[in-house]
This record gives structure tokens, sequence and C-alpha cells, in this order.
């Protein structure tokens, strides 16, 4: 799956391949994942890439799945040509694509948090591409005073969600100014309680106003990724659908 995400029931896919040998007619694309078979034919004669035989009417995961990795076949004429995967979550489960923290006046970047220093000022930002009906969420860290609420439609929405078309909860806190420099744990509370996300940011040693200016990691969503097996590559992407968003 692209960046990693999973699925979960109902969710809308899309097929294809590619490495076929020229003069192929059909692929037969099955999955326990899924409603139904999904047909791929030659995007044009000759042409050793796919197109989906039914465009109209989208693959679906299908309901009352556990959450777990399920195999994906691609058959030509009753022989598999490639292989490939889908990661189902539970129902009702978080999908969280960015936890970050920063520096105040910075924009997040990426999908790993900024260093920060004792005693200076923090944006936190999360993106659930899931989200539960919920306005608000609390995250807890060693490195705060105490708990701390990040909200949808905050002052401190950074506004590029880069990428994300999720929900986004944003809000602020200081940095206790007694923290040692290390690697501390970021743990946010969501779905009425029964999910929680956990990432890490790095304290530095000089407090702020007392060294270097920290500023934000960028990091990069691995590449959507595929098997290889006899010659033909499968991928599966998943189709874009409404998402509620705070901005």
């Amino acid at each position: 799956m692209p960046g990693g995400r999973l699925l979960s029931a109902g969710d809308p896919l899309w097929f294809s391949i590619d490495g076929m040998a020229p003069g192929w007619d059909r692929v037969t694309v099955t999955s326990p994942a899924l409603e139904r078979p999904v047909f791929l034919a030659p995007v044009r004669k000759g042409a050793t890439r796919s197109t989906e035989l039914d465009e109209i009417a989208a693959p679906v995961v299908r309901p009352g799945l556990r959450a777990g990795t399920y195999p994906v076949t691609a058959a030509a004429h009753g022989r598999t040509v490639a292989t490939a995967s889908l990661d189902v979550a539970a129902a009702d489960a978080a999908e969280i694509s960015r936890f970050v923290v920063g520096p105040a006046k910075e924009l997040p970047g990426g999908d790993t948090s900024a260093p920060v220093r004792p005693g200076s000022a923090v944006r936190l930002v999360l993106v659930d591409l899931r989200p539960a009906p919920e306005d608000s969420l609390t995250v807890r860290s060693p490195i705060f005073d105490g708990p701390v609420t990040i909200r949808t439609g905050s002052a401190d929405d950074p506004g590029c969600k880069c990428d994300d078309p999720g929900t986004v909860y944003a809000g602020h806190a200081r940095v206790r100014k007694d923290v040692p420099a290390g690697r501390y744990p970021l743990t946010a509370v969501s779905h009425h309680g029964r999910q929680t996300t956990e990432r890490h940011v790095t304290v530095l040693g000089a407090p702020a106003g007392h060294g270097g200016d920290s500023r934000p990691a960028v990091g990069a969503a691995a590449a959507a990724g595929a098997v290889l097996v006899l010659g033909a590559v499968v991928v599966v992407r998943r189709r874009a659908r409404a998402t509620a968003s705070s901005g």
C-alpha cells in the first residue's frame, strides 16, 4: 500500500499490473479481503500494463475481516502471474499518518518530529485518516508539565497538511525547562480512549535561547511497494474517498 496505509471494511481500491508479456489478454485478481474478483486487461493492444475492465464499480474491502495481512493473487489462464498483500486494520481503528512536534514558529515538516529545546514553545500536529467523531485529543509526554489538548480547527493548525487527506488536530505547549537531553515518548489518546498512538521526540541539551536554532526534520514517506513474481508486478492502491478535514 502507498505509504504503508492500512485498509478497513468498505475502502475502495484500484488494481493494476505491469510487466506482462505482450499478447496477454486478461488477468483475474482475487483476495480473501475483497468482496469480488477484479478483472484486468491490457491498457491497449500489445501493452504490458493493465486497466480495470470495470472502472465504475470499484472493488472494496469486504466487511467482517479481522485485522491482519491478506494475500492478493493475480492469475492468467489458471497460472499465477503476480502476488501482493493488503494490510487491513480492525474496524473503527485510527490511522495516524502524522503525529509530530516541533518549534512553535516552524511548520512541522514530514512525519518525523523536529528536535526541541528545554523551555521552548512547541506546536503539536496529529493527522488521523480515520478519525472518530471527536473534536479534541489528549497528548502526554515527560517533556511537558501535564496533558496537552490538541483540537480540530485550532489556530495551531499549520494549514499545509503535506498531502494528508485526514482530520488535523493541533495545539501548543512548552517544553519543561529542566528536561535533560534525550529521546522521549509522545503519546496521543484518541477514538474516545480506545486508541493510543506513540511517537518520539528528541530534546537537545541547550535551553531555548542558549544555542543554535532547531529546524524541523523533513521525512519522506515510503513509496508504494509491489511484489515481483514470475515476471509481473501487481500494484494495489486505495482510491481516494471523502474524509472530514479541519482545514
